[in-house]
């Protein structure tokens, strides 16, 4: 690996052969057409109506009063349809959805209905219909069912959705030398129950990357934050200061940077799963999802250009364990809720178009008279990515990737002919 290769991917480290633990009977065929999936977990609960503005339904502006983003004015929303909008900050995304490469799905969520950031997350990544579900992740079991398929997760620790039988890599970028993320980890089931504390502990996470800067201009080697490197791959001390300099200008691009680079390599993994923290909006929603939004933009960006050719075959999934209130609280904010946006991008999605069922703002129309009321399943339509990109059987994933998840139908439709 050459010097300008390690800081194009901001270092391309540790993807090693793995070794699959592989179900019986699953056929070598059911591993797509060297198509590429990443799925980006967005921690903290993004509110889909301010990413996904519903302009057109009649309650929209009277509930967010504020925090309401139509097509015009001063800070016009992208027009997608009568009814949707995309947030401002989304450029990128709104010129894939003219593309016809990105499609919001509206009202999606979990299973799990509740409002603990941590028993939704775990629901959402463990692929049941509740927390504490399954002890493994169903993006696992998904590289599992994929003979000769290499998965990568892009976090400090493993997650909850890429632990399991099957061997997955896992890269970090350096961080502060004073946080330790099995600390955070260990912290976060403490903090996540408690109503005063939770939304400040949200936030730390968020900005754990305030001090990289500080990092880097001390000095801070990429070899002394334990990461390993790939055979022959060199790094001089100011290429490890750039990367981490820019990872403090914009952590969540620069992880979506790597993680296109080393999914364009040749032999890099397929299956590959990003997470970003500091979605919890409880006051001051609008400045914090301006920055955000920016940063989830210019991470579809990066990827897109880090993958490059292989973009055509590829799907990127964006979730959040649930939406927010439909109505604005008192400190310019929205609480934890249910129905939620999800994104699909991606060179092989049929986008152009806004998908699931609205279920409208109206007061009789409102789960329990605050939230949105979700109408779609992420697991239905992680079965139709699953089944249409990358060629798993409606029995793998109703048994294997999603167990008891038989009745559930795959959402389809969601990729191109």
């Amino acid at each position: 690996m050459n010097r300008r290769r390690f800081l194009g991917t901001l270092g391309t480290l540790g993807a090693g052969a793995a070794t699959l633990s592989l179900w019986p009977g699953i056929s070598a065929a059911a591993t797509g057409a060297d198509t590429r999936l990443l799925v980006l977990l967005l921690r903290g609960g993004l509110d889909g109506l301010h990413a996904l503005p519903p302009h057109g339904d009649p309650a929209y502006a009277r509930l967010r009063g504020p925090l309401a983003l139509a097509p015009d004015g001063a800070q016009a929303a992208w027009k997608l349809d009568g009814t949707f909008a995309l947030h401002p900050q989304l450029a990128f995304a709104a010129q894939l959805y003219g593309r016809g490469e990105f499609m919001p799905v509206a009202a999606a969520a979990p299973p799990y209905w509740g409002r603990s950031h941590f028993d939704a997350q775990d629901c959402v990544e463990n692929g049941t219909d509740a927390p504490h579900g399954a002890q493994s992740g169903w993006l696992n079991r998904a590289v599992a069912a994929m003979p000769g398929v290499e998965g990568l997760a892009v976090a400090a620790v493993m997650p909850l959705i890429m632990r399991g039988t099957a061997s997955v890599e896992t890269w970090s970028p350096p961080l502060p030398q004073h946080v330790d993320p099995v600390l955070l980890q260990r912290l976060e089931p403490l903090y996540g129950d408690d109503p005063h504390l939770a939304a400040a502990f949200a936030q730390a996470l968020g900005n754990q990357g305030a001090g990289m800067d500080e990092a880097a201009d001390a000095g801070m080697q990429m070899g002394e934050t334990g990461m390993s490197m790939k055979p022959g791959a060199q790094a001089a001390a100011s290429d490890d200061r750039m990367a981490a300099k820019a990872l403090a200008r914009g952590r969540l691009p620069a992880l979506m940077k790597s993680a296109g680079g080393m999914m364009a390599a040749a032999g890099g993994a397929r299956i590959a799963f990003v997470e970003d923290y500091g979605w919890d909006t409880h006051a001051n929603q609008a400045a914090i999802l301006v920055r955000k939004l920016k940063e989830l933009d210019d991470a579809y960006s990066a990827f897109h250009d880090a993958i490059g050719p292989a973009w055509g075959k590829t799907v990127v999934v964006t979730v959040t364990e649930f939406g927010r209130t439909a109505a604005i609280n008192g400190t310019g904010g929205t609480d934890h809720g249910t129905g939620a946006a999800l994104f699909l991008a991606g060179g092989a999605v049929h986008g152009g178009r806004v998908g699931g069922q609205w279920p409208g703002m109206a007061p009789g129309e409102l789960y329990q008279q605050r939230d949105i009321h979700a109408t779609t399943d992420l697991r239905a339509v992680f079965k139709g990515v699953l089944a249409g990109h990358l060629g798993l059987s409606d029995a793998v994933l109703a048994e294997k990737v999603f167990p008891g998840s038989a009745r559930l139908a795959r959402y389809d439709g969601l990729l191109r002919a």
